[in-house]
């Protein structure tokens, strides 16, 4: 059996070491962070039972790589599929959208032609599987085409835009729209005490099972030793071996961690394109939202600063938080933008006027603690024809191999295809 590091605690890193452990292998998981979890992490209050992810997290009742592992592990009795309100906001109002009567009753869609191609567009996008096609275009081309201006402009654009920003959302492909439309649920789940808890259950498992799971241990550099063959983990304790590493981190943070890949490898992971994300928590005294509306979605022309509002105690009741009332409001943004260099401070006075805009109460005085959360790589931009550009678990260094969020298209990025990638990584790492 061999010797196998794996660089990064995250879902991904977790869920191949599960299996790789399961099959007799030596196992060792490296974390630069105090915490497991990733960026799935949360934090906890005194007083709060629950804790709450840094960066809103769900589950969709379709998320079996998820759900199954879960299972595995016996913890299914822990999972919650509450059933939240998603919003979407057309003309000064928000308007619900997350059933079919619901789309259909929507009034920014008419009663014409118009609602008719959303409808049969959206029916169409769930029934095939002919995501390769779909990734020859463009969803902005495609879309125009198919459900026509009007539509494309009122529902879709709003969406890419508020994902990819104005330099990318014209170059996304369409397989990534497929893949949301064609896998996502309206029933959204959660873990009971929140995602860390799950993560720590998980983690705690690994480790009465044998892996070793190092924390606040980051490993800089990995060489492979051609005088015996293993690779050479650099660490703040020292130099350590495995036979075999997988590596889980960004592309951008594997390139720098492997700078021996061979070229082709190497300018491939930085050739690959991201969003990073910027995330306030609040903890409120009072409901934000009056009609318990959970996801609002917010088109940028609105003039709103940020991209979304998530009131997570409209998913999981206040009185998992002491009563607080907790509100995420979030946005995908180039890690160059502004919004990574504003203090919490400066972000919050520039966020908190438009509060009113979701309750016209809404005071200042509501807030009771403010939590501000940024990371550089949190959505991968996939390009026409995605496909060809993503690099393969296994590298070219021998008994090294790389799994990331950059892989798991062409669905999306989110826990269950970290899971997935996760322990599709141990089974090549297997041989299987």
């Amino acid at each position: 059996m061999s010797k196998i590091a794996i660089i990064g605690a995250g879902y991904t890193g977790m869920a191949a070491a599960w299996d790789l452990r399961r099959a007799g292998h030596e196992v060792t998981i490296y974390e630069s962070a105090d915490y497991v979890g990733g960026l799935a992490s949360g934090f906890k209050e005194p007083g709060w039972d629950w804790s709450v992810e840094k960066f809103y997290h769900h589950w969709f009742a379709s998320d079996k790589h998820m759900l199954g592992l879960i299972e595995e592990l016996g913890l299914s009795h822990k999972v919650r599929f509450p059933r939240p309100y998603t919003v979407v906001y057309h003309k000064g109002k928000f308007y619900p959208l997350d059933s079919v009567l619901q789309a259909i009753l929507f009034p920014g869609l008419g009663w014409g032609v118009d609602k008719l191609r959303f409808g049969l567009v959206g029916l169409y996008l769930r029934l095939t599987t002919d995501w390769k096609t779909l990734e020859r275009f463009t969803v902005d081309e495609w879309m125009r085409k198919w459900v026509g201006e009007r539509v494309y402009q009122l529902m879709w654009e709003p969406l890419v835009i508020g994902k990819f920003g104005e330099k990318y959302y014209k170059q996304v492909n369409m397989a990534w729209m497929w893949a949301r439309l064609h896998a996502r649920t309206t029933r959204l789940g959660t873990f009971e005490g929140g995602f860390q808890a799950f993560a720590d259950q998980f983690a705690a498992r690994l480790q009465a099972d044998g892996v070793k799971i190092k924390l606040s241990t980051p490993v800089t550099h990995i060489r492979r030793n051609t005088s015996n063959g293993l690779l050479e983990l650099t660490t703040a304790e020292g130099i350590e071996t495995a036979e075999k590493a997988l590596v889980t981190l960004s592309p951008g943070a594997a390139a720098k961690m492997v700078p021996s890949l061979p070229k082709d490898y190497l300018e491939g992971l930085l050739r690959l394109k991201s969003m990073g994300a910027v995330v306030m928590v609040l903890a409120l005294r009072h409901q934000l939202s009056q009609e318990g509306y959970y996801w609002y979605n917010i088109p940028k022309s609105a003039g709103f600063p940020f991209l979304a509002v998530v009131e997570h105690t409209n998913f999981v009741p206040p009185e998992h938080f002491g009563g607080d009332h907790i509100v995420y409001i979030g946005d995908y943004l180039e890690p160059e933008h502004e919004h990574f260099r504003l203090t919490q401070d400066e972000l919050f006075e520039k966020f908190a006027p438009s509060l009113k805009r979701f309750n016209p109460h809404f005071e200042r005085d509501w807030v009771k603690k403010v939590w501000l959360f940024r990371t550089a790589y949190a959505q991968p931009v996939p390009l026409v024809n995605h496909s060809r550009n993503i690099p393969s678990i296994q590298t070219p260094i021998e008994g090294l191999y790389f799994a990331s969020m950059s892989q798991v298209y062409p669905w999306d990025r989110g826990t269950n295809f970290a899971v997935e990638i996760g322990r599709r990584a141990a089974r090549i790492m297997m041989g299987r």
